[in-house]
């Protein structure tokens, strides 16, 4: 059945060999692998906890971590959870998490009398805002930092396990040696304060593996957490190849269900579209327009590249997507599957969509 996304299971463990020779080999770091971009796919997340080089699988909710607890239980690895936690959800958060990223005491002081009650002690990464504007104690209160870290240290049912930091995601602030030198500096302070040394400095995400091969990357950071670098085989702060992974090992299959030929531009006085918005239209002329059955609830479809190059994606509605494929060397009729590769957005909405299917080779 179509719509469906296609994870090739060899060239995904090859993308985390990939980043695992950077990472830990080259880099030093231990190595969070991110599930959230699909959702935390059971056979994917089986892979992953019986990767030798994976030391944490890590999500942004606690019902996809909730998903994989077994496999976690069963192995090595530790699970993260990357938002900051709501209260509402603290009791599973120390039910079913190892470490969570935390910047408000108030949060953390809850998690320290659920782990109570539970009888266990979970792990805090300290969040610490470099410039980009989302979550963490901004860097330059750094004494608000410090006297964090000491709350913590007293209590009796959590564990400072480390400071970390994230880049790119809102500000779309690019990590550099110079920023994560800033918190690389603040955890020194923090070991120097508590009299002990950090599990973690954890420098980011998929915009960071770059300074490993670049050769920047501050000594003190020792962990990255990896979500598009292993699933699409992205550098997220330049846009470059990580050495040694593909784009391909995840595409996206949809079947054509109209092919025929019809003006380019739309008739008549133009509106907005179901989504509120006014389209624009090049006259082409008379067309071969191609409809395929997955739309806009089901993929992002700006995020697609077809790999038939000569099709071109004209846009699409809630359902439908429209292609003119009238320069293709492929005579298509109604039936054929039109395959794309994805980008981030892209994947993480097809792999959340109920309607689109899952397929392993």
């Amino acid at each position: 059945m179509y719509p469906k996304l296609v994870y090739n299971m060899d060239k995904l463990k090859a993308n985390v060999d990939a980043a695992a020779r950077i990472t830990r080999e080259d880099g030093g770091c231990s190595m969070m692998c991110v599930t959230k971009c699909v959702c935390a796919d059971r056979k994917i997340c089986e892979m992953l906890t019986a990767h030798p080089s994976v030391d944490f699988l890590a999500d942004s909710r606690v019902d996809n971590i909730r998903k994989y607890a077994d496999l976690i239980e069963a192995s090595d690895k530790q699970s993260v959870l990357l938002r900051l936690p709501m209260m509402c959800e603290i009791e599973d958060l120390v039910k079913y998490v190892d470490i969570s990223q935390n910047s408000e005491l108030a949060t953390i002081e809850a998690i320290n009398e659920e782990a109570g009650r539970q009888g266990k002690v979970h792990k805090i990464l300290l969040m610490v805002d470099l410039g980009d504007l989302r979550e963490g104690i901004f860097f330059r209160d750094e004494e608000k930092i410090l006297a964090a870290a000491e709350v913590i240290e007293a209590m009796s049912n959590v564990e400072l396990y480390g400071l970390s930091t994230n880049l790119t995601c809102y500000g779309a602030i690019i990590p550099k040696n110079d920023n994560l030198s800033v918190l690389c500096d603040i955890a020194g302070k923090v070991e120097e304060r508590l009299g002990r040394k950090l599990d973690v400095v954890s420098g980011g995400n998929s915009s960071s593996i770059y300074l490993i091969w670049k050769g920047d990357m501050p000594e003190k950071i020792n962990n990255l957490r990896l979500g598009e670098s292993i699933l699409l085989g992205n550098d997220t702060a330049y846009g470059e190849t990580v050495p040694g992974a593909v784009h391909d090992a995840m595409t996206l299959q949809a079947q054509i269900i109209e092919l025929q030929e019809k003006p380019s531009l739309p008739i008549g006085e133009v509106g907005k579209d179901a989504f509120g918005n006014v389209p624009e239209y090049e006259d082409r002329g008379i067309i071969k327009r191609a409809i395929l059955a997955v739309g806009k609830q089901d993929v992002d479809i700006d995020g697609l590249a077809p790999l038939d190059e000569q099709i071109d994606i004209l846009g699409g509605s809630s359902d439908h997507m429209l292609l003119d494929v009238t320069g293709c060397d492929r005579e298509y009729k109604v039936g054929d599957v039109v395959e794309f590769t994805l980008e981030y957005g892209a994947l993480l909405k097809a792999a959340t969509s109920e309607y689109v299917k899952k397929e392993y080779v």
